[in-house]
């Protein structure tokens, strides 16, 4: 049966426990991935208290945290979502991709609405991904895929 949370506090709780054993062991991210057996993106911000996870991959990364039944249980339930709290985050990262739909949200959303039409790109059948090349200025670029199934907007 599928639980969810009311309250983000025992999400962010369980996600500081899990940083905290995380660093402690010197895991990566791709680490816990791959126990779970899915992407890193999607079991990070599950970590994070984003996602649930499947019984078998969260039962996975406590086991490789040492984490606890109860902790096992508390990262299939469906979280709370919302990691930012208040209107503008701070954290500097964080306020980057803010700052990019600052500038760039009305130029994506009439590109998508011109290429797609009237509809929404979906949050929830997503993919993301982050690869970091190299600049030939010099140095390192990030590149970042969202990858949102188009969910057009119905008349009724």
């Amino acid at each position: 049966m599928v639980h969810a949370q009311l309250d983000p506090a025992a999400r962010q709780q369980l996600a500081r426990r899990v940083v905290a054993a995380k660093t402690r062991k010197d895991l990566t991210w791709q680490e816990l991935a791959d126990a779970a057996g899915l992407s890193v993106a999607f079991v990070t911000a599950a970590l994070l208290g984003q996602h649930p996870l499947p019984a078998d991959a969260a039962g996975a990364v406590a086991g490789l945290l040492g984490l606890d039944e109860d902790d096992a249980l508390l990262l299939q339930t469906v979280p709370l979502r919302g990691s930012s709290p208040g209107a503008v985050p701070t954290d500097p990262t964080i306020y980057r991709f803010h700052e990019m739909l600052q500038v760039y949200g009305t130029t994506l959303k009439a590109l998508v609405h011109e290429q797609l039409g009237d509809g929404i790109i979906s949050a929830v059948d997503f993919r993301i991904d982050v690869k970091t090349v190299e600049d030939p200025a010099g140095g390192h670029r990030a590149v970042i895929t969202l990858d949102g199934k188009y969910l057009p907007a119905k008349p009724f």
